[in-house]
């Protein structure tokens, strides 16, 4: 997808005076933000990000490790039996927790490098657009209407749709200027959409088997928090995109 490009061919040399907002690092993860993307960039070489010194810092190794439980994430959830649930959950939880931890860890500790901010995006949408598309393998069932192939097919296209527009949005932004970036900051409605969206999927991705007590009441609150989750992505999308026509109008 390209995060972080639009770079500028010849960028100045960064200062490194104590405090300098030019020799400002960039986090390496999210902080829990769900993966919005260029976030808490500083102003820096032209381009929004601080040189790397290292590739390979904690933070960014954290996030590699969401890109690689991916793969392990659609094994565990086609395979059959309790522990194949709580396996797929697991990781899902595993996941959400570092996404917010890789973040924290980067910002106290001065970790953030270019590869990790470019990172961190991904890694959050593949793993949110991964277990969308799975849950919408199997249809839930409504009580008398039997499956309905549409209820989380619905929200899931939106999300995702949502998340591209967004990525591909912050993308331009970023090669442009600094106004239009911290246009597209992740706002509240941003972190309320990611909260709740984590939660349902967590919720629907625990009781895909039937097997918990209560699977119907569960269920329902997972699929609520979902549209929900849709429409916080909708609204956001519609104030992200009213604030940057604000600034390209003047």
């Amino acid at each position: 997808m390209g995060f972080g490009s639009g770079r500028a061919a010849n960028p100045k040399p960064v200062s490194k005076k104590p405090g300098s907002a030019r020799n400002r690092r960039v986090r390496g993860g999210s902080g829990g933000s769900g993966g919005d993307g260029i976030r808490g960039m500083a102003e820096t070489n032209g381009c929004g990000y601080s040189p790397a010194t290292r590739v390979l810092t904690l933070p960014t190794i954290l996030t590699l490790g969401r890109v690689a439980a991916v793969p392990l994430l659609v094994s565990t959830y086609h395979m059959n039996g309790w522990w194949a649930t709580t396996a797929t959950t697991g990781i899902f939880i595993v996941a959400a927790i570092t996404d917010w931890l890789d973040g924290y860890i980067a910002r106290k500790m001065q970790l953030g490098t270019v590869f990790g901010a470019f990172l961190d995006p991904v890694a959050d949408k593949l793993m949110v657009a991964a277990t969308l598309v799975l849950l919408c393998t199997k249809p839930l069932k409504v009580a008398m209407y039997g499956e309905v192939p549409w209820l989380l097919t619905a929200p899931s296209i939106t999300i995702i749709g949502r998340e591209i527009t967004m990525s591909a949005v912050r993308e331009w932004a970023a090669s442009q200027n600094r106004k239009l970036v911290e246009a597209v900051a992740v706002n509240s409605l941003g972190k309320w959409k990611t909260a709740t969206q984590m939660i349902a999927l967590t919720i629907l991705v625990a009781t895909r088997d039937n097997s918990l007590a209560g699977y119907n009441v569960i269920v329902a609150l997972g699929v609520l928090l979902l549209y929900i989750s849709a429409g916080l992505a909708l609204w956001s999308l519609a104030v992200y995109m009213m604030k940057l026509l604000r600034i390209l109008l003047r």
